[in-house]
């Protein structure tokens, strides 16, 4: 999915955390859930850009067809646009599509500190800008820092209620810090964005299945494993035949 994290609370967080980073490969300037026409984030402060980051006019993660944006990449892919950004930042030292692209690339290449100082100016010169809280919120949970993350993502739904990720992903750093109560509204405002969100589904039967309410995990893991087969180890794993 995107750039997304755990795949569950239980297992290691870097399972989950490349299923959500993948996503965040392909946040640009409007929510990570494919839509079209991606806004300018440079659009908002006034600045240009001759530079375009990745569209996200691609199948929904979670459907059959759907190709993690960040397996297209390699390293070498990275470091060449880290060079295209700090060229166009010598150009243009307030080009902010410029440094969410080398924030983005450099936390594909784990460097999550510097990334961290591209996010933070990006942020200051755009403050209103969604998907720039979203993809440090991403950043903050390849750091592990959770709370961080939670804040980021509660930003980025703020300045675009319709984010569907940007709910998905505050719900998972919630379930990193298992507040699985708390993370289940999330996940549950996500699907009412995307009714087809196979990964909320699924986050949200572990959440269920976590506070032992394992009939409506079901419901959700099958639901989930219906969206994306994959989800049938969650199902066998955190309900089994525990509500029979």
């Amino acid at each position: 999915m995107r750039y997304f994290f755990m795949k569950t609370p239980f297992l290691s967080l870097m399972a989950g955390t490349t299923l959500l980073l993948a996503g965040a490969c392909a946040r640009n300037s409007t929510a990570d859930v494919e839509r079209p026409s991606a806004r300018s984030a440079s659009a908002e402060t006034g600045t240009t850009s001759t530079t375009p980051i990745t569209d996200r006019d691609a199948p929904k993660a979670g459907s059959s067809d759907y190709i993690d944006p960040a397996a297209r990449k390699t390293a070498p892919d990275f470091r060449a646009d880290i060079k295209k950004a700090d060229a166009r930042l010598l150009a243009v030292p307030g080009d902010v599509e410029a440094l969410l692209l080398r924030a983005k690339s450099k936390s594909q290449l784990k460097d999550y500190r510097e990334a961290m100082r591209d996010y933070n100016a990006a942020i200051q010169l755009a403050p209103t800008n969604s998907d720039l809280y979203y993809n440090r919120g991403l950043n903050r949970l390849e750091m592990k820092e959770y709370s961080g993350a939670i804040l980021d993502f509660g930003k980025a739904t703020k300045y675009n209620p319709k984010d569907r990720d940007a709910f998905f992903g505050r719900g998972s750093a919630k379930m990193q810090m298992f507040n699985y109560r708390s993370a289940i509204p999330d996940f549950t405002r996500a699907i009412a964005l995307d009714p087809n969100y196979a990964d909320a589904y699924e986050y949200r039967g572990i959440s269920y299945a976590s506070i032992n309410k394992f009939k409506e995990a079901r419901v959700d893991l099958e639901k989930a494993t219906q969206l994306n087969p994959a989800a049938e180890k969650s199902l066998r794993r955190y309900v089994g035949n525990k509500d029979k």
